[in-house]
Order: structure tokens, then C-alpha cells, then sequence
């Protein structure tokens, strides 16, 4: 075996693409490739030599400078200019020796050169050199993809903390590079705040073992995130048994207020069973308070050097917090800014079961399932409560919180 293949039986054959007019040259050039272990090809000209490239794809080109048509000149450069031959080694076989047409083919991008009548030993000696370049380019240019596909997966993961792996791969694609993403990430947005509460935990946590306190937040916070993430919501904190979840950030969503107030719903409906076993084993009733505002807010990464945490900060982030307060267990109350973004088209309503004080009724027997409600007098928030006998925990209600100028209020609806 020759010094060129030994210590690579194990490995693909190195592959030559001989490029000459002439049959003779090229098919002795070929040979004496084949004899050191590699594998050679021919093409008669240039624009085969580029068809059969793309086709083989190489390791090497010995390519002849004069031939019919495009030149070994041209037929370079235009390797050399594309991304995918840029480095594709290139070495030209030519009988000039005037110094010009050296030139013009470092110009062109030629890896090396060969003078005519080709040397048996320097062929040899040139592809050789060409042969371990090419191969530490290619481990580099691997450890360089590699890397790159490893930043992409930390970023990934770093985003998959937050929002849904499907919205993660969005923001990935959109984005030209990670400095980018992280860049976008710090500005003032509209956004839908949603926050969402466990009421009665604080006494159920009193009856029971302190090892199954943090599993069994665990278990609420799963359905909740997967409830966000089925949405497309992004989750910016868990503090003790709230969540606080964004819609239109970091990307935007012109459905925004519909996805929360299905995020609201799916909370409460994904985690009825949940809070069902809980009352069985423990004999304490749990459940959801969620509160919905929309607005302008500040989003970006706060806090120290050390710890940071991606949040967003403004009014009407303490707005659905305060209405989230306000709610009572399974109950969705939707503050006036999210309740003036066509909330109305968004939600499907129930049947409704009359006239009177926080009751129901549809809006002149429309087919658009929209509602308004008779408030209580003096009461400045008018309520709109949908009940269904029968549905266990898993039934909710919904006001829309309109402060004193409040003209109508949303509505929301269960699916069973």
C-alpha cells in the first residue's frame, strides 16, 4: 500500500475530480492517483467539472488552466465564490510559467499549481499536502458546526424554561444569531399579562407532610405551564403558588387576549382533576384564581449581575395581579384592557340561565355568543358568572372588572 493510503484503510477513499481536455493527461493523471489508494474521477471541461462536483463531491480538483470554453481561471473563481467549494481544494495543472498567469490563478483562489509535464513524485507530494489541509479544515470547520449547534441548544433550553418549545424554535429561526435574540429581548412591548393563583393551598399545606408540599406544587405548576405552552404564552415567574404568564412577547401574536383567556381556561379544566384527588386524600377544595390585563410594559432581563430573570414590569402586570386577587377559586376576571381588545369575539359562552344579579343572557338570541351582564345595583363591577349544574370542580366563572366607566363585560365559558 502507498504512503498516501496507509493508516487510512478505515476511512472513505480520498477523491480526486481530474479535469483536462485532453483524454491522454487526464486518464494518466487518474492512474497514477488510483495507484497511491485514491479515487479518481475525470471531466473533459469546466462546465462538467461543475456538474460532476456537485454530483461527487471531491476532496481535490486537478484542473488543466487551458481548455475548451470557460478556463481553469474562471471555473475556480466560480468554486471559490460559492459556500458550498469555497474550501474545496483546487490545484492547477498548467504549461505556462510567465509569471501572470501565477498570479491570475492565486487570484482566481488556486490552492497550489502543477507545471506541465506533470513529475510523478511532486504530483504526489502536492496532493498529499493538500490532502492534510483539506482534512484539518474539514475537522474545524466540524468542531465549528458542532459548536454552533451546541450554542443553538443551550439557547433553546434557555428559552424553553420560559415559553413553548414550539415558540422557542420560531424565535430561533427568525432570529440571524443568538446575540440577536438576546438583543430583541429588551424593549417596550403590548402585552396580555395573566396571572394565576392556588387558593386554599396555604391551609391544605398546614395538614400535610412537608415532604409532599413541593411535589404537589410541582404537579399544579406542570399543568399550568403546559396550559401556557399549549398557547403559546410565556411563562416569566413561579413565586410561591402564583404564576405570572405573557401573551405577544417576545414575539407577536395578534391573537393575544384570545390565547390567555384559553390559557385561564385550560388552567382551570387541566387542573379540576388534580384539585379533586387533592380534596379526596386531604379534604380541603382547591382551585384557580386567574386575573387578565393587557397594556404596555417594560420587557427585558432584570437583576443583578450574578442572577438575572427575564420579566416584564408595568401597570398592568399589577393590575391582573390584583385582579387575580380578587378572584375567587375557578374564577377568571379580566381587567379593562384586556376586555377592550375584542375580548367579546374571542370567547364562546353557555347557555345561560336568565335574568338577574351577576346571571347571564344572551344578547338578543345572536349566533356570535356574545353577553352582557346585569349587574347588582351600586356594584361597579359588573360580573358575568356562567354555572352549569353538574361539572364538579372543573366549572368557572368569569367577571370582566371595568372600574366605575365600565359600559359591558366579557364572558367565558367552559367546554364539556
Amino acid at each position: 500500500m502507498s504512503d498516501l493510503a496507509s493508516g487510512q484503510a478505515a476511512q472513505t477513499a480520498f477523491r480526486v475530480l481530474v479535469v483536462d481536455d485532453d483524454p491522454d493527461m487526464a486518464g494518466f493523471l487518474a492512474r497514477l492517483l488510483v495507484q497511491q489508494g485514491l479515487q479518481a474521477d475525470t471531466a473533459a471541461d469546466g462546465p462538467a467539472a461543475l456538474a460532476r462536483i456537485a454530483v461527487l463531491q471531491p476532496d481535490l480538483v486537478l484542473m488543466d488552466v487551458q481548455m475548451p470554453g470557460p478556463s481553469g481561471f474562471d471555473i475556480c473563481r466560480r468554486l471559490k465564490s460559492q459556500e458550498a467549494t469555497a474550501l474545496l481544494p483546487v490545484v492547477l495543472v498548467t504549461a505556462l510559467e510567465d509569471h501572470e498567469s501565477r498570479v491570475r490563478g492565486i487570484e482566481a483562489g488556486a490552492d497550489d499549481f502543477l507545471s506541465k509535464p506533470v513529475r510523478r513524485e511532486e504530483l504526489i507530494a502536492r496532493v498529499k499536502t493538500l490532502r492534510r489541509l483539506h482534512e484539518i479544515r474539514k475537522e474545524l470547520e466540524g468542531r465549528r458546526l458542532a459548536a454552533e449547534v451546541q450554542r443553538k441548544d443551550e439557547i433553546r433550553k434557555a428559552f424553553a424554561r420560559y415559553i413553548s418549545p414550539r415558540l422557542a424554535e420560531r424565535v430561533l429561526r427568525e432570529s440571524r444569531g443568538s446575540e440577536e435574540v438576546f438583543r430583541n429581548l429588551s424593549n417596550r412591548a403590548a402585552v396580555v399579562a395573566l396571572f394565576a393563583d392556588l387558593r386554599g393551598f396555604t391551609r391544605l399545606s398546614e395538614t400535610v407532610p412537608v415532604s409532599s408540599i413541593v411535589p404537589m406544587l410541582n404537579e399544579y405548576f406542570t399543568e399550568l405551564t403546559s396550559a401556557a405552552h399549549d398557547n403559546e404564552g410565556t411563562v416569566f415567574s413561579m413565586a410561591g403558588d402564583s404564576m405570572l404568564v405573557g401573551f405577544n412577547v417576545p414575539v407577536p401574536q395578534a391573537d393575544a387576549t384570545g390565547r390567555a383567556v384559553a390559557t385561564a381556561r385550560a388552567m382551570i379544566q387541566r387542573f379540576a382533576p388534580v384539585a379533586a384527588r387533592w380534596r379526596a386524600e386531604h379534604g380541603l377544595a382547591t382551585g384557580i384564581g386567574v386575573g387578565i390585563e393587557a397594556g404596555e410594559v417594560v420587557v427585558g432581563n432584570v437583576g443583578a449581575p450574578s442572577f438575572m430573570s427575564y420579566t416584564i414590569i408595568g401597570d398592568p402586570v399589577n393590575v391582573a395581579a390584583r385582579l387575580m386577587q380578587r378572584a375567587e377559586p375557578n374564577e377568571i376576571v379580566i381587567g379593562p384592557g384586556a376586555e377592550r381588545l375584542d375580548l367579546h369575539d374571542r370567547l364562546r359562552a353557555l347557555p345561560g340561565h336568565g335574568r338577574g344579579n351577576g346571571r347571564a343572557r344572551r344578547n338578543g338570541g345572536t349566533a356570535a355568543g356574545r353577553w352582557h351582564a346585569e349587574g347588582a345595583a351600586g356594584d361597579s363591577r359588573e360580573r358575568v358568572t356562567l354555572e352549569r349544574p353538574g361539572i364538579g370542580a372543573g366549572a368557572f366563572s368569569c367577571r370582566a372588572d371595568n372600574g366605575a366607566t365600565a359600559q359591558h363585560a366579557g364572558t367565558v365559558a367552559g367546554d364539556r
